[in-house]
């Protein structure tokens, strides 16, 4: 096969999707369904951009399934715990094909969501739309979103939570927090700080 056509049906046969950067607008264009039934009383879908009284977001792509997202788990608690009060809690996201890590299930994440305590909403993106607009790769995979006059949300800060996956002890540097704490002062990010690799498992894709 000629490869330049090989590579157009390559393009043709894979969608597209804008991924949000640093500065830029992001939107939550669709509703997805809750798992975490002590987050809202019953099963039901939820459009982060219409809960009241925010600030912003800390969007967490993670799942069950992956070592890493289960040790951040305490750790997405406790900036759901600080920060929802202030105006921004956490909104995760799971996005793993579940016929690769049935773990993944919706039903396993409800269960997964109750028997943790989970204190922030736990969505479900089976789809994998969210995750592909945000490029999200890795679990977890924290993005931080500022919401502005207007309701528009602008992405502030992508990347790891903080520096130590293994030990939560021995964190140095608490990017996540950081980023959030010089937001509700008033202050930008410095640029050097808007990235941080994310550290995790890789989100397993549909047709992979």
């Amino acid at each position: 096969m000629n490869k330049l056509l090989f590579i157009a049906i390559l393009l043709w046969s894979v969608p597209m999707y804008a991924q949000y950067s640093v500065g830029g607008k992001a939107t939550f264009n669709t509703a997805l369904k809750n798992a975490n039934f002590a987050y809202s009383g019953v099963d039901n879908d939820l459009n982060p951009s219409t809960i009241k009284n925010i600030k912003g977001l800390i969007v967490v792509f993670t799942c069950n399934s992956c070592p890493f997202a289960r040790a951040y788990e305490a750790r997405i608690n406790e900036l759901h715990k600080e920060f929802a009060p202030q105006g921004y809690p956490v909104i995760a996201i799971n996005a793993n094909d579940a016929d690769q890590k049935p773990a993944d299930t919706y039903e396993q994440m409800k269960k997964r969501a109750k028997e943790h305590d989970f204190t922030f909403p736990y969505l479900h993106d089976p789809d994998q739309q969210m995750a592909k607009v945000f490029g999200a790769t890795r679990t977890p995979h924290v993005f931080i979103l500022q919401n502005k006059t207007g309701g528009d949300f602008y992405l502030r800060y992508k990347g790891a939570i903080d520096d130590n996956a293994y030990a939560p002890e021995d964190v140095k540097e608490q990017y996540a927090a950081q980023a959030v704490q010089l937001l509700l002062k008033g202050n930008r990010i410095p640029r050097e700080k808007t990235h941080t690799k994310a550290i995790g498992c890789s989100i397993k894709w549909k047709g992979e």
